[in-house]
């Protein structure tokens, strides 16, 4: 039996000794490793916290104590020592554990994250619900340096002093986001992490931990915290931002050394004001490949294996990769092309743009809201803005979108990545929600292509255009040409839906990544002896019913497909409308329903959804 199998939880830690705790996070680390290269995850967070949360289990307990965890990419760890060592091989699968924190999961989640920076503001609700109901437990948020970076961990640290509820904060600092952080925030915890001054500090607080025989009351604990407050005054000499926000500071504190953690954490228990616990932690931790590729190991598709972040980028085909390389060359033929993300230039593949084009290439770090609105300044100015953002963050700027963008009808791209289900990562990460508000924002055009000639055609006509646009592409590979029929293929014209083959009494009509589903169920239903219409309908705003009302009137039954919300969706549309014009034809719509697909292989909840071959011969009438 392991050392972890034996300790079994976090109560199981207790009695354990230096080198118990020692072994005890490498084993921990071997089974991240292990799981994660073989059903996916977040492996090079998750590594570096190893001995933070080990820590932060011997001292708070989390039976009482509340414990949030922002995002969710340094849980693991948690996770194994809060009773799901047995389940954790089902990491990310269908039916097992999801990949962050899920509060139907277990009841140590307190909180159920997948966006960053979360977690102070729902640890400031905890806390004041625990002062409210006269509690006396702990809470500890623990954030990365990257969450810290967005606008809502901003919010939650300007609101502490008016709260008036104690929270510690834990700052997991491994000096990345996903990618390399950015901004004035992380220049400052730089100059904070290798300060001369804190590494005093970080001394003098060790020295007030060592006990002291003849104080026996609680009021000597107190009394010794508030000198290292008093201390702690005297010593910044550099600017703090969170001591200027009445959150005390204390660190840095290396955050793979066990024992010197409980000593802070112990100590902080016993404060009775909110503070901020700078930790130094090192990404990927435990492993040369993944200390070494900090970036590629962050989140990785399942049956990774550690040698892949020596081989040369294969994601060349993807349809990120298909916008990147779009816009670069767009860029080659317009200067006032600019592009911008947000912390995600690995996952959007916009590296070689940034590399081709740097003084046009904005990374705004985790800060969604404020990247949409800086991209509607560049195009107010006369520059050409495209963001490459997935679908599931543009959420967060829902309000930009319409106000900044659509309102003053600036030509702004949005290039929707990760648009549909995105499989192992779940329900916080679907990008399934765009289409149903994007088509509710007038001035805003909604394209979805099919293959990399219909985006390449999108794009040229936003340039052209100078409007507000959207485009939405899903996860995986991208197809160069899916022609109509044998002819060669030559984008349709802007605004217009294709017909891509010609049938009778049925008419499948597919957009963007179901266009390939509605073309396979017609070759299955051919072999049946039944001839169906497909559709492409290129456009989901608008939708372009002068083709689609003629031809559905020719058709018995309409199937309609979308890898997107039914609510709101396309199929809602041309339903509605085909009832308004009092057209005889049934019409059956494949999407995703009314409630939340959990994590799963992208196939399996395309299945899920109905959006398979046999469930459209089904629906069309047809056995299987």
């Amino acid at each position: 039996m392991s050392l972890l199998e034996s300790i079994n939880d976090f109560r199981g830690l207790y009695g354990l000794s230096e080198a118990g705790l020692n072994d005890l996070c490498s084993e921990i680390r071997k089974k991240i490793l292990d799981v994660t290269l073989q059903n996916g995850g977040h492996l090079s967070s998750s590594l570096g916290a190893v001995e933070l949360s080990v820590a932060l289990l011997r001292i708070f307990n989390p039976d009482v104590d509340k414990l949030i965890f922002d995002v969710g990419h340094q849980s693991y760890a948690y996770k194994l020592l809060t009773k799901r060592l047995d389940r954790f091989d089902t990491l990310r699968r269908e039916g097992g554990l999801a990949g962050f924190p899920r509060m139907d999961e277990s009841p140590y989640d307190f909180f159920t994250t997948g966006h960053s920076s979360t977690s102070i503001s729902a640890a400031l609700g905890y806390a004041k619900a625990r002062d409210l109901r006269k509690e006396s437990h702990e809470v500890i948020a623990v954030t990365g340096d990257g969450a810290l970076l967005n606008g809502v961990s901003f919010e939650a640290l300007n609101s502490m002093s008016n709260i008036k509820s104690k929270v510690i904060i834990v700052l997991n600092d491994n000096n990345m986001s996903i990618n390399a952080r950015v901004g004035g925030m992380a220049s400052h915890l730089a100059k904070l992490s290798v300060s001369p001054t804190y590494r005093k500090l970080k001394d003098y607080i060790k020295s007030q931990c060592a006990p002291i025989d003849n104080e026996k009351s609680a009021n000597s604990t107190l009394a010794r915290i508030k000198r290292i407050k008093m201390k702690l005054k005297s010593l910044l000499l550099p600017t703090n931002v969170f001591e200027e926000l009445n959150i005390s500071y204390w660190g840095p504190f290396d955050g793979h050394n066990v024992r010197e953690l409980e000593e802070v954490f112990r100590l902080a228990r016993d404060y009775d004001e909110p503070l901020l616990i700078h930790v130094m932690t090192r990404k990927g931790k435990g492993f040369k490949e993944t200390e070494e590729n900090p970036s590629f190991f962050h989140g990785i598709s399942p049956g990774t294996k550690l040698s892949d972040a020596l081989k040369k980028n294969d994601a060349g085909d993807s349809w990120s990769s298909a916008m990147a390389e779009s816009l670069c060359r767009a860029a080659e033929e317009d200067p006032m092309l600019t592009v911008c993300t947000a912390a995600m230039k690995d996952g959007t593949k916009l590296d070689q743009f940034a590399k081709k084009y740097p003084e046009r290439f904005f990374d705004a770090g985790i800060a969604e809201e404020h990247m949409l609105v800086y991209a509607a300044g560049l195009a107010a100015a006369g520059m050409h803005p495209a963001v490459c953002i997935y679908s599931t963050f543009l959420q967060r700027a829902m309000d930009q979108a319409m106000h900044d963008i659509c309102l003053p009808k600036l030509p702004v791209l949005l290039g929707i990545d990760r648009a549909g289900l995105v499989g192992e990562d779940g329900e916080t990460h679907h990008g399934v929600l765009d289409t149903a508000w994007l088509r509710a924002l007038p001035n805003m055009t909604v394209a979805a292509p099919r293959d990399v000639v219909d985006l390449e055609f999108f794009v040229r006509e936003w340039r052209a255009r100078r409007i507000p646009m959207a485009i939405r592409y899903p996860r995986g590979k991208a197809v160069k040409s899916i022609a109509a029929g044998g002819i060669p293929r030559k984008a349709a014209p802007w605004e217009a839906a294709e017909v891509l083959r010609r049938g009778n009494g049925l008419c499948l009509i597919g957009v963007g990544s179901t266009v390939e589903l509605a073309l396979s169920a017609a070759d299955r239903l051919l072999e049946m002896g039944a001839e169906a219409t497909v559709v492409d309908l290129r456009f989901i705003k608008p939708i372009d019913f002068r083709l689609l009302l003629p031809l559905l009137a020719e058709h018995e039954r309409v199937i309609t497909a979308e890898e997107g919300s039914l609510t709101g969706g396309v199929g809602e549309a041309i339903a509605a409308r085909m009832k308004e014009e009092g057209l005889a034809a049934s019409i059956s719509c494949v999407g995703v329903p009314d409630r939340f697909i959990s994590h799963a292989a992208r196939a399996e909840q395309w299945k899920q959804c109905g959006l398979s071959v046999d469930n459209i011969i089904e629906l069309a009438g047809f056995k299987k």
